[in-house]
């Protein structure tokens, strides 16, 4: 094995306009840190969000979870704030907001499924 094939250098790739299903996320730009050909997705990203930008309601199949690596966000009526971490178990559903902006690392097994917000 050689590490050097398992090593991303993050300050190295551009962020890019973060894009599902045809559906452009106003201010979230995306890095892809770890790409499965297998599924053809990501499973390991940062996401940056600009100030007042927004992720729809969601659920994950196979739960998540996010370090907050810059800034803040706000999560199921909870705020996280720079080195808070977030598991989501299977089957867990949220939304994000963020007034300030915030960068986040997110490991995401599954891709998520937008879904209408309970309320």
């Amino acid at each position: 094995m050689n590490i050097k094939d398992y090593i991303t250098k993050s300050n190295n790739i551009d962020w890019q306009p973060l894009i599902e299903n045809g559906i452009v996320y106003e201010g979230i730009s995306v890095k892809s840190l770890q790409f499965d050909k297998a599924t053809n997705r990501s499973k390991a990203i940062l996401l940056k969000f600009e100030k007042r930008a927004s992720y729809p309601y969601h659920i994950h199949p196979a739960g998540e979870e996010i370090l907050v690596l810059e800034g803040s966000c706000e999560i199921h009526h909870e705020t996280l704030t720079q080195g808070d971490y977030l598991y989501t178990p299977p089957t867990g559903k949220h939304s994000v907001t963020t007034e300030t902006g915030c960068v986040l690392f997110l490991s995401i097994p599954e891709e998520v499924i937008l879904i209408p917000e309970e309320k």
